[in-house]
C-alpha cells in the first residue's frame, strides 16, 4: 500500500523516475549508496507475484525484501511487534485430499526458506525480545479475521503473522534463485484476546518495518553472503 512504501521514500534519495506497471509502481532510490528499487505492488498474492516477477526480470536484484504490515496469528503477538519469517506457506492452499500437506500448492514445496546471510543478519538486528518475532509467515487471498482464525491456528500452530503477499514473493524469488526475506510489523490482531489492543496505525508498523529492511540492507551491503 502507498502507506506502506511512504517510510522508504522518506527515507531514501529517488535518483529516477517512478513508473507505474500493471497494477504495480516502482520507485529508483538510492539509500547510503545502495542503490533499491522500491515496489508498491497492491494487495494480494497475484499483484504481489506479478510485481516481483516484473522486478525481478527488469532489475535482477541481488536480494528481494518484503516489508509493511501483518496480522498477529501467535497468542503471544501484539500489535506493533516486529515479526522476521525464518519460512513462508500459503494460508489458505489446501491441496491435502491429494496427499498433499496442508499449505503446499501441487507440485511446490511445503514452504519456502529465507535467505541465511539475510535472516542471520535480521536476527542480530532485530533480537526475538517480547517486541520481535522470529518464525512462520504466512500469506493467502482471504483476511484471517476472529470467524476464520480457529481453522487458522489449529492448521500452522506455530505461525506468528499472516498478510496476503508474502509467501507469493517468496515462491516467485525461490523459483528465480533471488535471496529473499521478509520483515513485517504487525498492525492488527486476527484473534485478540479480551484485554488485548487489536488495532495499531499502518504508517506506524510501516515504519519500524522500513527501518527493520533499511537496516539489513545495511548490514549484508545489499550483498548476501
Amino acid at each position: 500500500m502507498d502507506e506502506e512504501a511512504a517510510p522508504f521514500l522518506d527515507s531514501c534519495r529517488r535518483i529516477g523516475p517512478d513508473v507505474e506497471f500493471g497494477r504495480a509502481r516502482y520507485y529508483p532510490l538510492s539509500h547510503e549508496g545502495r542503490s533499491i528499487l522500491l515496489v508498491r505492488s497492491g494487495i494480494g498474492l497475484v499483484n504481489a507475484a506479478s510485481a516481483a516477477t516484473t522486478a525481478i526480470a527488469a532489475s535482477e536484484p541481488r536480494a528481494v525484501l518484503s516489508a509493511g504490515s501483518a496480522g498477529g496469528l501467535r497468542q503471544d503477538v501484539e500489535v506493533g511487534d516486529l515479526a522476521v519469517g525464518d519460512s513462508y506457506t500459503f494460508t489458505d492452499a489446501d491441496a491435502t485430499a491429494f496427499g498433499y500437506e496442508r499449505g503446499q500448492v501441487p507440485g511446490m514445496p511445503v514452504d519456502y526458506a529465507p535467505h541465511g546471510g539475510l535472516l542471520d543478519a535480521a536476527r542480530r538486528l532485530v533480537p526475538e525480545d517480547g517486541t520481535h518475532h522470529v518464525g512462520q509467515m504466512l500469506a493467502g487471498g482471504s483476511f484471517v479475521t476472529q470467524s476464520n482464525v480457529k481453522d487458522t491456528r489449529e492448521a500452522f500452530p506455530h505461525a506468528v503473522t499472516t498478510d496476503m503477499e508474502t509467501t507469493a514473493i517468496a515462491q516467485v524469488c525461490t523459483s528465480h534463485h533471488v535471496p529473499f526475506l521478509s520483515v513485517r510489523g504487525v498492525s492488527d490482531l486476527c484473534g485478540p484476546a479480551a484485554d488485548q489492543d487489536f488495532h495499531m496505525s499502518v504508517e506506524i508498523v510501516a515504519r519500524r518495518s522500513a527501518d527493520a529492511v533499511l537496516a539489513v540492507i545495511r548490514a549484508t551491503d545489499g550483498v548476501p553472503a
